[in-house]
């Protein structure tokens, strides 16, 4: 098992970079990322890293691997499929020149208004979700996606995600039915999507090839689903926590992880206030870090 961290955990991602002005830069997150021990990292927002050389220049300065890259795409539109496919072949390029093909284009659906209005409320609500002809057309986009991944000599996984169409333990039951894609298994989403991580890995561990692995403290993210918080507003609230510090049974989720040789991105995913700093951010990191090894030994 390897570990990787990301930008996310330090406050940069695709609604912070440009956005927000304290976000730190690519440099202070590379340097952060290698002190505190990660053996990897993924790309964040296209371009935030770097492109080219220079990307290739600042994972070499620092040591670390680039694992993988985040790809949002509309399945469920297929209107949008050009232009997010077109976006998909710029995140590939980056990939392959800072990671060559062994880094993994992380598919996601890009969801929709009403569901990153709702997350964690399909669980329970299965209108919120695609109808047949919706899983249909969802299940097309997913085989362009993968079909460009594959013929650029990469093998994509799929990022399940709060917000999105492929939140809930049935919906993610419906991508596996529907697809040939591996799955990224990430413990906090889906524990707001409400599902139990542990038995999720028993479930699909034989369609789990790459982990995000998270906190969530159950109480806040409990608050946020009763109080109707879109996704950036449970972001805000910090439902994500340190690792061993929230509600996700993470010793069980390692013990059942056994024999995996994939990478583990630990993510802490944060998004700064205006005064806030990324020093702690920092600091938080390089606690996961010693949490994980006391915990696993890696």
């Amino acid at each position: 098992m390897r570990v990787a961290n990301a930008p996310v955990s330090y406050g940069a991602f695709e609604l912070t970079v440009g956005v927000l002005p304290n976000v730190p830069g690519p440099e202070e997150v590379l340097a952060a990322v290698a002190h505190a021990g990660y053996e990897g990292i993924e790309l964040g927002p296209p371009g935030y890293l770097g492109g080219g050389a220079l990307l290739r220049e600042r994972l070499d300065r620092v040591g670390l691997a680039l694992v993988g890259g985040f790809i949002p795409i509309h399945f469920s539109e297929p209107e949008h499929w050009d232009e997010d496919l077109a976006m998909m072949a710029v995140t590939l390029d980056l990939l392959h020149a800072g990671g060559g093909t062994e880094a993994r284009p992380v598919l996601s659906d890009a969801g929709s208004p009403l569901r990153v209005a709702n997350p964690g409320r399909a669980a329970t609500d299965m209108r919120l979700g695609l109808d047949d002809r919706g899983w249909r057309s969802f299940g097309e986009g997913v085989r362009r996606a993968a079909e460009l991944a594959r013929a650029c000599g990469f093998e994509p996984t799929f990022h399940h995600h709060a917000g999105t169409f492929v939140e809930a333990e049935w919906e993610i039951e419906r991508f596996l039915e529907t697809t040939n894609v591996p799955l990224l298994l990430d413990t906090g989403h889906l524990l707001l999507g409400g599902a139990d991580p542990v038995q999720a890995l028993r479930s699909w561990r034989s369609r789990i090839d790459h982990v995000h692995l998270k906190d969530v403290r159950v109480d806040v993210m409990r608050k946020a689903i009763a109080d109707h918080a879109d996704m950036p507003e449970c972001w805000r609230r910090e439902i994500f926590c340190e690792l061993g510090s929230g509600d996700v049974d993470l010793d069980a989720f390692l013990a059942e992880l056994v024999d995996y040789t994939g990478w583990v991105v630990v993510e802490q995913d944060w998004m700064p206030e205006p005064g806030d700093t990324v020093a702690e951010a920092v600091a938080a990191q390089v606690r996961n870090r010693e949490w994980l090894r006391r915990h696993e030994d890696c």
